[in-house]
């Protein structure tokens, strides 16, 4: 009787649970009688700077408080008019003006204006770092001209086919705000890491580094705003578990990042709404390829014939795709490449026959996200994969920060990396360009693959004007990137997302990266 008891009591407490966790009909926070849209999300905001750095939840931050002259909106992805307003192409493609809106203004009241899209496009190559790779090799800071208020021209020092499609990748800032915060002539860059100078839908208003970062509703909105959502508190839980738990409880309306299985309960969640779509981004573990043992193109090749690549769909339920190329499926000129490794062992022995290890017995160091349980779980299938060829791996979980670190310098980057990466546009040119050396020490480039074939490849792709011309080329660079095996090539997953049915307006668009949130647009109801 006691146990049935007990058992009773568990039973009415799941009851109860279950009943706080549906009964809620309106967001969990409110500021000044407005409805705040919490967001739980497992990666922390080291910086606010559009020109430093990007990634999942940074971009998520920063398309909220900036404007870029284009936007990336929609399934299947569509560049649209923002700041620009509408431009025009010389017959030469080397010169493109824009013409900017005219009722666009910084929070602080200042106007948007040619110049300071000018200083900002300047700012961010001067830097070097966040979004600079993308236009450095075409475009020069003095080639960017004011010809008035609201018209600006970029003349490129050689036609480039996808530029365009990386301008929603840099933002406009107000100079005389960065400016007038400069310190020992960093262009603002302290200050920006934790202050916007933006001119989006939303203003930054709180910080507390490692919890929460705040956002409040720009009223004045110069494009407008939608529903009557007065805020975002982004807020930072580590364990997608905790995410989950916050997500039935009503004290997050939307997550990202939950595991397949945490995701299917609560998509069987009263009030959850979950979402489920194709995505740009690849999952592969990378090589470094100047390290210690993985240098041997045959031991990255016999890793790679040994993974289990049935294993790794299984962490996703079913709900993901294998790699046929480098290129992701929605990339312009993907094909699929015939000789992409699936899981051979006669093949894995083969190649490790050839190396300076033909019987194992040594160790890899495999390094990826703490917290994030996809990556812990691929490391434990290279765990049981490579004990056949009797390889040891050494499982090392780091934060994102320390991650990157790590991998920003070829001496110190592991001999593997779980690395999801997305890519900034659907122009082959965004992929391509991850294997060129001035990838080099970027999340993405920490194989530090150098191969003089495929450089001279992917600079003459990006500089052929006609697409006819790029198409075969881009073909010979899928297929020599494969041949060098710079990573164990994974898989395409669903993008997963889960938010509260009072959560209105989500649109799905393939080109953000795995987590990455456009916040304008939604609102509670």
């Amino acid at each position: 009787m006691r146990q049935i008891s007990r058992l009773y009591t568990f039973a009415l407490v799941l009851l109860l649970s279950i009943g706080a966790f549906t009964a809620s009909s309106e967001a969990f926070e409110r500021r000044d009688g407005e409805k705040i849209l919490v967001s739980a999300q497992r990666q922390a905001v080291p910086t606010m700077d559009p020109s430093v750095k990007y990634n999942a939840s940074i971009r998520t931050m920063q398309q909220a408080m900036y404007d870029a002259l284009l936007k990336y909106e929609g399934t299947p992805p569509r560049i649209t008019s923002w700041l620009g307003e509408k431009f025009e192409v010389s017959n030469d493609g080397l010169t493109y003006t824009f013409h900017l809106v005219k009722n666009a203004k910084f929070h602080n009241g200042d106007p948007v204006t040619a110049e300071a899209v000018r200083w900002s496009f300047d700012r961010t190559l001067t830097i070097g770092k966040g979004p600079s790779w993308m236009l450095k090799d075409f475009l020069q800071a003095s080639n960017i001209t004011v010809v008035d208020d609201h018209t600006i021209k970029f003349k490129l020092d050689r036609p480039f086919a996808a530029f365009t499609s990386f301008l929603p990748w840099w933002y406009v800032m107000n100079p005389a705000q960065v400016m007038a915060n400069e310190v020992d002539g960093d262009m603002g860059q302290k200050w920006l890491t934790e202050n916007e100078a933006g001119s989006g839908p939303y203003k930054l208003l709180r910080v507390e580094q490692g919890t929460l970062y705040e956002l409040d509703r720009v009223e004045d909105y110069w494009k407008g705003q939608k529903g009557e959502l007065g805020g975002i508190i982004y807020k930072l839980m580590r364990e997608s578990s905790a995410q989950r738990a916050a997500l039935l409880r009503g004290e997050a309306d939307l997550v990202t990042g939950l595991s397949p299985d945490e995701f299917d309960q609560v998509a069987k969640a009263k009030g959850v709404v979950t979402s489920t779509q194709p995505a740009l981004t690849a999952f592969g573990i990378k090589f470094n390829t100047q390290a210690d043992i993985t240098s041997d193109v045959n031991i990255r090749r016999a890793v790679s014939y040994a993974f289990d690549y049935d294993a790794l769909i299984k962490i996703y339920n079913g709900r993901a795709v294998l790699q046929t190329s480098p290129f992701t499926d929605a990339i312009k000129g993907k094909i699929n490449i015939s000789n992409m490794p699936r899981m051979d062992m006669a093949k894995a022995k083969e190649y490790l026959a050839k190396t300076a290890y033909p019987n194992g017995g040594f160790e890899l160091e495999y390094v990826y996200v703490q917290g994030l349980e996809e990556e812990r779980l691929m490391g434990l299938i290279l765990i049981d994969s490579l004990q056949k060829l009797n390889i040891k791996v050494n499982m090392v979980p780091l934060t994102w920060a320390n991650m990157v670190a790590r991998g920003s310098k070829v001496e110190t980057s592991p001999q593997m990396m779980a690395i999801f990466a997305t890519p900034v546009s659907t122009d082959p040119d965004a992929v391509a360009m991850q294997y060129h050396p001035s990838a080099h020490g970027a999340y993405y480039g920490v194989h530090y693959v150098d191969d003089a074939e495929l450089t001279a490849m992917i600079e003459k792709a990006r500089f052929t004007p006609k697409w006819e011309d790029r198409a075969p080329i881009y073909e010979q660079i899928q297929q020599r990137i494969v041949d060098l095996q710079p990573e164990i090539f994974g898989m395409m997953r669903e993008r997963r997302i889960a938010y509260r049915d009072w959560v209105k307006g989500y649109e799905y668009s393939p080109v953000r990266m795995t987590e990455e949130v456009d916040f304008y647009g939604l609102h509670i109801e």
